[in-house]
């Protein structure tokens, strides 16, 4: 018998009903799939956004490697002294017995100031940088040498100002000064372990005014890393009289000691006091000041009696 022909199997109705409506099946998952895409994209893109925000504001709070505050604004501290070795800058310069650093550190008190003094105090800069100031970000008034801030220049303000200076200034303006410099010397005396009477005040021993205006001169790069004792060959102690608050009067502006991995930094309140031995152990600087008006007053100290200098007179 002959095999028979045989049709092709009739496909049923329902399968027919599936076929016409794959088509949209498929529209509708790639609609799903560009849909996806999108989100994954706005998703990227949010967390990009996020990340560049994060590393701002970690720029603006300061150096990433800082890994200490030595002093915070919020403490009040009777004293706080931290021994480091001494470098050898001091070899190269004469030595003088029982006072040239043999225990070098940095230290830091807001028991020998009080905020009152630093507040009063702190008048004095204002008024005397109210005759002048530097185009740049960082001024400088020294009621010794006379030295002051005008434009992208310094001026003698006794010689420029003449008489009109008795008009700003009083005698209790500047012996208020005397006063709160002579209290500032025992204390670093005491924490060095050596006797006040072998330190002398040096130059230059200034006011400082550090605001957010861009640097015109390199004297308002005040930012830079560097050593007291290298620039300033006669300086064997430093210390700083903070006359504002960091994050109420400004924001930036740490004083930060620079350590491999480990910066250490100080933060200003009115009427701390720190200070440091002057030598490479203590490299340093002051971070930018993003906002507001930070005060403070340099008062260095030298063991050469040949570099010591008088606490200035109105008169």
């Amino acid at each position: 018998m002959a095999p028979q022909r045989r049709g092709a199997p009739k496909v049923p109705e329902g399968n027919r009903e599936a076929d016409r409506r794959r088509p949209s099946s498929t529209k509708s998952v790639r609609a799903s799939q560009d849909v996806c895409k999108k989100w994954l994209r706005v998703a990227v893109l949010g967390a990009c956004t996020v990340l560049v925000a994060l590393l701002l504001w970690g720029s603006l709070r300061g150096d990433d490697r800082i890994t200490e505050v030595l002093a915070h604004r919020s403490e009040v501290l009777p004293g706080r002294f931290i021994e480091v070795p001494c470098s050898e800058d001091y070899d190269s310069h004469r030595r003088f017995e029982g006072c040239s650093p043999r225990k070098c550190g940095r230290g830091v008190s807001d028991a020998i100031i009080t905020r009152d003094e630093a507040l009063r105090i702190r008048s004095i800069a204002e008024k005397g940088l109210s005759l002048g100031g530097s185009d740049g970000g960082a001024s400088i008034l020294d009621l010794h040498s006379g030295a002051l801030s005008v434009g992208k220049h310094f001026v003698n303000l006794y010689r420029y100002f003449g008489d009109k200076i008795q008009t700003v200034f009083s005698e209790e303006d500047f012996q208020l000064y005397r006063d709160l410099r002579q209290k500032v010397q025992p204390a670093v005396a005491q924490a060095f372990g050596i006797s006040a009477s072998l330190l002398h005040l040096t130059k230059p021993t200034f006011f400082s005014r550090i605001n957010s205006t861009a640097a015109r001169t390199a004297h308002d790069e005040y930012w830079h890393a560097h050593v007291d004792k290298v620039t300033y060959g006669s300086f064997d102690y430093t210390s700083l009289l903070y006359l504002s608050d960091y994050l109420d009067d400004f924001g930036g502006g740490r004083f930060v000691f620079m350590e491999e991995g480990a910066n250490k930094t100080v933060e200003p309140r009115a009427g701390r006091v720190s200070f440091f031995s002057s030598g490479s152990e203590n490299l340093h600087r002051v971070e930018k000041v993003h906002w507001g008006t930070r005060y403070a007053i340099t008062i260095a100290f030298t063991c050469d009696p040949d570099h010591g200098i008088a606490d200035p007179t109105l008169t």
